[in-house]
């Protein structure tokens, strides 16, 4: 059941989703359709923009392809499910993206992208393997080791073939050597990489752990991108700077890759198996 009166289906038939990103291709959000000023999708027959977004503070405990892997953090100003409009969306389009009220680019732990190409991908010669079945384990850590306290790290450690193998640790100049998403790492990574810090502006680690406590919603999704073909998982993103510099290499993807259409074509029956999820 939805809080909306309007709402009579609920979260059982796809209704409140949300996430940091404030997307504007939500067609039912708060109680009412999100049909004003709506703007079929030039690429996608089943999508399209709308007036409203739909904002929260969204974790993502694994995105990840059979070449890429990244866990992230998205904390927000605002507390729970939140419909914006204007500039509090923080739309791309209107080049208004970090003065929104959540952090679209988050806190990321990215293999690749923090200087290990070996450590996940197809084939017994990456650290971890994707063409084989892996137990993922994400671990919140506290300021003082307790469920009440301030939350400071959020760790990686996969499970396969038996064995326990460590996060990779990060290798890149202007970030101290770390395995985990912690408050010093997400400094250091936004300076490295010229990112701009909107995650410390939101409120950073400290103020995404209110959101958990509060409780969050797990989503578990097989998609596509249809903005950046998912270049910002496994290629070079974004694409007006040189793939040398710090952050912009995120896998070895080319530029050209990921589009949804050629997707559909080329791997019609593409499938992902998630299973014995634990808490």
């Amino acid at each position: 059941a939805s809080k909306y009166p309007g709402n009579e289906a609920g979260a059982a038939y796809g209704t409140g989703y949300c996430d940091a990103q404030c997307p504007h291709d939500i067609k039912f959000m708060a109680g009412e359709p999100n049909m004003i000023d709506w703007e079929p999708s030039d690429v996608d027959v089943n999508s399209g923009t709308g007036y409203y977004g739909a904002c929260c503070a969204e974790l993502d405990i694994w995105e990840a392809n059979s070449v890429a892997s990244a866990f992230t953090v998205h904390p927000c100003e605002i507390e729970g499910y939140y419909r914006c409009e204007g500039i509090e969306c923080g739309d791309n389009k209107s080049d208004n993206r970090y003065d929104g009220v959540c952090d679209k680019d988050g806190c990321d732990f990215h293999h690749w992208r923090l200087g290990d190409q070996s450590y996940f991908g197809p084939g017994p010669e990456f650290t971890v393997d994707s063409t084989k079945p892996m137990t993922v384990v994400t671990q919140f850590l506290t300021d003082d080791g307790t469920d009440t306290g301030e939350f400071v790290e959020m760790r990686r450690i996969y499970l396969q073939d038996g064995k326990v193998i460590q996060n990779s640790v990060t290798n890149m100049d202007g970030i101290q050597e770390t395995d985990s998403v912690n408050t010093r790492m997400c400094k250091e990574v936004k300076t490295a990489f010229g990112d701009v810090p909107d995650f410390q502006k939101k409120g950073g680690l400290a103020n995404f752990g209110k959101a958990m406590e509060r409780g969050m919603v797990l989503v578990l999704s097989l998609w596509d991108d249809f903005d950046a073909h998912m270049l910002w998982l496994d290629s070079d993103y974004p694409l007006d700077k040189d793939p040398s510099e710090p952050g912009v290499s995120r896998g070895p993807c080319s530029r050209d890759s990921g589009k949804p259409e050629e997707l559909a074509n080329q791997c019609p029956s593409a499938t992902v198996r998630f299973s014995k999820l634990r808490v």
